[in-house]
């Protein structure tokens, strides 16, 4: 079902068109937690904004919407190119069915959250993802936003697949 060797340059556009895709809807529902907390209500973008902020020297008193988006879009996309190479090398006898892609998807979504934000938000921001002023629904959204992205890589490999 998936020969890494056959199909590189095929995994690598379907992930990097999934990543855009997945990251573009993940940030569609990112849209009312930013509504309604703000810069802070949304790990990924305050994370960004700082990151944007300090690599070119900007004001820390207006949002960078360009380097939040980009970086976002960035990380989104590089994810998405490894998703279907991580599915060829580990995943190939376990993958029967465009449900297990899904749910593969929406792993790889909780994982990637746990792994990239969870122990850089602290150390970038100065606020836990756990012990929030804002409380949980921040990191919840944030979890949520994770979750979509990773069911709609799962559905962009299965379809390119």
């Amino acid at each position: 079902m998936y020969d890494i060797a056959s199909n590189e340059l095929s995994y690598f556009l379907s992930g990097l068109f999934g990543g855009l895709i997945s990251t573009a809807l993940m940030t569609l529902t990112e849209v009312p937690s930013w509504k309604r907390w703000g810069l802070h209500g949304v790990f990924e973008w305050h994370e960004n904004q700082i990151i944007t902020e300090r690599l070119f020297k900007l004001s820390d008193t207006k949002i960078h919407f360009k380097g939040i988006f980009f970086f976002h879009f960035l990380n989104g996309m590089l994810a998405g190119i490894a998703f279907p190479f991580i599915v060829a090398l580990f995943f190939t006898g376990f993958i029967d069915s465009g449900a297990s892609l899904l749910l593969l998807g929406m792993l790889y979504g909780s994982v990637f959250w746990i792994i990239t934000l969870v122990p850089i938000h602290k150390p970038i921001t100065g606020f836990s993802p756990f012990n929030h002023p804002l409380g949980h629904m921040p990191a919840l959204s944030s979890l949520g936003g994770h979750l979509i992205y990773g069911l709609v890589i799962g559905f962009m490999i299965f379809v390119f697949k």
